[in-house]
C-alpha cells in the first residue's frame, strides 16, 4: 500500500517563504533594512540634465552618487563628482575636478594648465577656444568643470567650489 506524502500545510507559504519561514522572514528584513541605510545614507540617484558632461554622460541618465567616497580620502584630479548647490537648494550638478586645493589653473586657447604645467584631458573631446588668466585656488577649494567644452564659455557653469559642496562621488 502507497504512502501518500506529506501535506506540507498546502496553500503558497511553503512555495514563498520555503521550508523555514522564519528564516526567509528575518533574510527580508534584514535585506530591506540594508537597502534603506544604502539608500538613506550612501547612494543618492540623479538624472543627469544638460549636455555639460558630454560625451562621458548624456542628458536623462541615471547616475549613481557614492556619498561615502570621500569619507576616507580627499577628491581626487579627474573624479566625477556631484556638487550640492550653495545655499541649500535641491539641485546638485555634475562636473570633473580639474585642480585640487592650493594649485594655480588657466586656460590658454581651450587647453588646461595646472601650475603652468598642460593637463592632458582625453575625455574632453571638443574644445572652444577659453581663455582663463592664472588663477590659485584656496587651501579648501577644487576647480570642477564639465567634460563638453565645445561651448562657449559663459554657457557653460564652471568654477571653484569648496570640499563642503562635494557631495560625493559618482559611480558608472
Amino acid at each position: 500500500m502507497a504512502v501518500p506524502p506529506e501535506d506540507s500545510g498546502g496553500g503558497l507559504t511553503p512555495l514563498i517563504f520555503g521550508r523555514r519561514p522564519r528564516a526567509t522572514l528575518i533574510r527580508i528584513l534584514v535585506l530591506v533594512a540594508v537597502v534603506f541605510v544604502l539608500v538613506k545614507w550612501v547612494i543618492l540617484p540623479v538624472r543627469v540634465t544638460g549636455i555639460s558632461m558630454e560625451p562621458t554622460f548624456h542628458d536623462g541618465a541615471i547616475k549613481v552618487v557614492n556619498r561615502l567616497a570621500y569619507r576616507w580620502h580627499e577628491p581626487q584630479r579627474g573624479d566625477i563628482v556631484s556638487i550640492g548647490e550653495i545655499g541649500g537648494g535641491r539641485d546638485m550638478f555634475m562636473k570633473r575636478i580639474v585642480a585640487l586645493p592650493g594649485e594655480t589653473y588657466s586656460m590658454r586657447n581651450g587647453q588646461m594648465y595646472i601650475n603652468g604645467e598642460h593637463l592632458e584631458e582625453p575625455y574632453v573631446v571638443n574644445r572652444a577656444p577659453w581663455q582663463i588668466p592664472p588663477i590659485m585656488l584656496g587651501p579648501d577649494e577644487f576647480l570642477v568643470i564639465g567634460d563638453n567644452r565645445g561651448m562657449h564659455q559663459r554657457d557653460h557653469y564652471f568654477g571653484r567650489t569648496e570640499r563642503r559642496y562635494i557631495v560625493g562621488k559618482v559611480l558608472y
